[in-house]
Order: structure tokens, then C-alpha cells, then sequence
């Protein structure tokens, strides 16, 4: 698979585009804090006036929240889009959407239900960047932070460090995103081709038989069979009542992916509880399942 078209590096000074493509926006201090973040870096960051939109539990219309992404895809003078929160609605935009065509990309910033439009972009031939919310930037610790910074200014990426399950090494192209975000583009057009693609999922408040559903999906769909190497981030508050009787979450993951005989990496530091390590979506990395390491090629 060739490797996608990187937006070029951003540099102080560049303008930076706010919208708001998912859930309805209610943290508002949180947000304001990991805006001053990008601000204090140096970057001109421009708010849509629509942030503060609510259409139920969605940032506005479908519509109104296209028209977001739209403007900001096609501002010549924006060179990134940074996502004010996750929650859920992104999918709904992509219905009917085709990505303008530009002489120039822009980086497309976020996570969760980000997913959705980070692999839309993807399948347009285009890197974006698996990466903290406004809404979470700002409980990021200081090394995630200069990390994100790193991967959108041109810099290398430290490798990360999590709990290998064996199997070797191999070589492929990183597609990060949310497990439950991920299921629901099996069998749409959105879901990228995934021959030579190492998964990277995470997840958050998933009880166990729900991943475990969900895992089974992508077993039964034979998307699975297709990946040549698994990277697992942080599966957070996805325990069971205790009076529940249920696999922990560890026992879900082992037992739906541990015999697909791939490298396998678990807990590695990205995901919904901070540290949210940034990837970049469609670039080259290397999956160490004996070491336990994820190392992303450097692009620039």
C-alpha cells in the first residue's frame, strides 16, 4: 500500500481552523485551556462561530456541521483542523461526501469519533493525526503534548513502549481509531482497505462483552485476516459490575485476537484516558510484538 500524501509541516504563525463535527460541546473550560495550548505555541487558531451549536446530542445539524468542515477544508489560508470534541455525529456527515480536492492538504486533528472522518480522509489518499480533542488536550502530560506537536512540525516520533504478545516484527501502514467507532464503518465505503495495515485500537467505557462483540464483528466480516499486525492502546473503564459475571476486559482481548498469529502489542499509552499519544493515520511503522514496541517511520 503506498504511503499517504503528509500535509506539509506546520510552523508558528499558521493559521489553524476550530470546528465542531461531533457531540454538542460541554466542556468548555477544558476546551478554552487546550486552545491557549495551540495559541501559546504560536499558532493563529480561529474559532467557528457555530462551536456552541446544539442540535440534541449533536454539534449542530448535519448540515451546519458539514458546512464546518467544508469551509475549513477549502480555506486557502488554513493549514489545520483542529476537532473541538468526540462523542458521536461524524459518520453522519460523511453521507454523500466527497473531500475538495486541494492543491494543498491540511492536517486533520483528532480522535474517537474522529475516527470516522480521519479514515474518510485515509481512504482520500491523505495522513491526518489520531491525536487528543480540544476537550482533552489540556490533561495531556507534558511529553504528549510536545509529541503532538513533534509529528504535525516535522519532527520524530519516539517509538512507544507497551506488552508484547509475540509473533515477531513486520512492517506496515498504522490506521488508528476507536474500536466502536471503527465496527460501524465495517461494510461502508469509509472503510479503508486494510491489506499491510497495522490496527491500532483503543476504547473507553465498553463493557467487556460489548469489545467482545465487537471483535467478533470483525472476525466474522474477515477484515481481521487482512491486518498484518495489532497495536492496543488503552481500553479504560471497561469493567464489568462487580456483580456481573464477566471476562475482564485482558481475558476479551486475548481470547478474540490472541490466535490470528500477528505481532500483537497491548497497552500501549494512547487512548480515551490520558496519555493520548498522537499517531499519524497512513504512514509506515514497524509493530514489534516481542519487544513490544510501535515505531513510526519518520515522514519529513
Amino acid at each position: 500500500m503506498p504511503s499517504k500524501i503528509l500535509p506539509p509541516p506546520l510552523k508558528p504563525g499558521d493559521l489553524l481552523r476550530v470546528i465542531a463535527p461531533s457531540g454538542a460541546l460541554r466542556e468548555f473550560k477544558a476546551f478554552g485551556r487546550s486552545v491557549e495550548i495551540w495559541r501559546s505555541r504560536g499558532y493563529r487558531v480561529e474559532i467557528t462561530p457555530q462551536i456552541d451549536d446544539q442540535c440534541g446530542y449533536l454539534a449542530g445539524t448535519d448540515e451546519n456541521r458539514r458546512h464546518q468542515l467544508a469551509a475549513a477544508w477549502q480555506d486557502p489560508d488554513c493549514r489545520g483542523i483542529l476537532c473541538a470534541k468526540g462523542g458521536f455525529g461524524s459518520t453522519r456527515i460523511l453521507e454523500d461526501w466527497n473531500w475538495p480536492n486541494l492543491g494543498l492538504p491540511k492536517w486533520l486533528i483528532g480522535f474517537s469519533d474522529i475516527t470516522a472522518l480521519l479514515w474518510s480522509l485515509y481512504t482520500a489518499g491523505i495522513s491526518g493525526v489520531h491525536a487528543p480533542v480540544l476537550t482533552t488536550l489540556a490533561d495531556e502530560p507534558d511529553w504528549s503534548i510536545e509529541r503532538l506537536f513533534n509529528l504535525v512540525e516535522g519532527c520524530p516520533l519516539a517509538p512507544l513502549k507497551g506488552c508484547g504478545w509475540g509473533n515477531g516484527a513486520v512492517n506496515g501502514t498504522l490506521l488508528p481509531g476507536n474500536l466502536t467507532v471503527a465496527t460501524h464503518l465495517l461494510g461502508t465505503p469509509i472503510l479503508p482497505h486494510l491489506d499491510g495495515v497495522i490496527l491500532a485500537l483503543e476504547d473507553v467505557t465498553e463493557a467487556p462483552y460489548r469489545i467482545d462483540r465487537m471483535l467478533t464483528q470483525w472476525r466474522l466480516s474477515g477484515a481481521l485476516s487482512q491486518v498484518c499486525g495489532i497495536a492496543l492502546g488503552g481500553f479504560t473503564r471497561c469493567e464489568a459490575p462487580p456483580t456481573v459475571p464477566s471476562f475482564s476486559i485482558e481475558e476479551v482481548l486475548r481470547d478474540r485476537l490472541g490466535d490470528l498469529n500477528i505481532p500483537i502489542v497491548s497497552n500501549l499509552p494512547f487512548g480515551h484516558d490520558s496519555p493520548n499519544a498522537a499517531l499519524p493515520v497512513g504512514v509506515k511503522a514497524t509493530l514489534d510484538g516481542d519487544a513490544g514496541i510501535l515505531a513510526i517511520a519518520h515522514q519529513h
